[in-house]
């Protein structure tokens, strides 16, 4: 039974750690920064539900533009769950969303449950891998401060369904990370890659390249920043050179997600999206 002084508002920049701390109890492993790279996008997104002012549940919907948006950090408490306290939070996110195409990645196992709530169109399925950092350093590549910020923005852009400048600003730049790139003889950008230290270990996001053998390299380089560390990475399904990577380098499936959207399924170079940024933000 649901509490008549149940109600939803908007988080405080003080409460995004909330959201971020209720991921880390469901297994989720973020980023230690992801919070404030997250926030800076569209704090009018972060949606919070309280029962007598002791929040109940989270629901983050960013607008990237007038276009596109996405849904992460949904998660009710335990012990307040199967009420509607949820599905009261989730629709007033989605109400944010004002007809956006919505983005999500979504537990594998409830893509039935989303496609009949939301209406969700799937897209395809995520694979996290879990391993032991093994790389070596990669003398081509160059730290990703080596190029003008727009460029690195422009590769991004090639293969997300917007331009995320807020985001991008603070996702290559936050503490205890390491963003490297792959220069091509013109000195035009053909790979690029980002790990950053999670509660657990590091988790590796995006690795955007033109080739296999690009983002191999920038794997190695990745990880060769913390040898023998706990690692993470978030590969599409269907791009098997992806998946190749994980396996070779003795990484183990841990879970899955499933990609959606509401809308048309944006036309991305999925052969060339070797890593997922954050399931929580696309």
């Amino acid at each position: 039974m649901t509490s008549d002084n149940f109600h939803i508002r908007t988080m405080r920049p003080s409460e995004v750690n909330i959201a971020i701390e209720w991921a880390r109890l469901e297994g989720w492993n973020p980023g230690i920064y992801d919070g404030e790279c997250h926030y800076a996008v569209d704090p009018d997104g972060w949606f919070i539900g309280e029962v007598d002012d002791e929040p109940v549940a989270t629901a983050v919907f960013t607008n990237y533009d007038s276009r596109f948006s996405f849904a992460g950090f949904f998660i009710v408490r335990p012990g307040c769950r199967h009420q509607t306290y949820g599905q009261q939070t989730w629709n007033a996110g989605l109400a944010h969303t004002e007809g956006r195409n919505l983005g999500g990645d979504g537990v594998y196992e409830m893509l039935d449950k989303y496609q009949k709530i939301s209406g969700f169109n799937f897209a395809y399925r995520n694979i996290r891998w879990e391993g032991v950092a093994d790389g070596k350093e990669q003398e081509e590549l160059v730290p990703v401060g080596s190029f003008p910020f727009e460029e690195i923005l422009a590769y991004d852009t090639d293969h997300f369904p917007v331009s995320r400048r807020k985001f991008l600003e603070k996702w290559i730049s936050q503490p205890e990370s390491t963003a490297l790139t792959f220069p091509g003889k013109d000195n035009t950008i053909q790979g690029y890659g980002m790990i950053r230290r999670c509660f657990t270990g590091h988790k590796i996001g995006p690795i955007f390249a033109d080739t296999p053998e690009i983002a191999e390299k920038i794997f190695q380089g990745l990880t060769a920043s913390i040898p023998g560390e706990p690692v993470f990475f978030d590969t599409p399904e269907p791009n098997t050179d992806a998946v190749a990577i994980a396996r070779r380098h003795n990484m183990t499936e841990i879970f899955g997600t499933a990609r959606m959207y509401t809308g048309d399924i944006p036309d991305l170079p999925i052969n060339n999206i070797f890593g997922v940024t954050t399931f929580e933000l696309g």
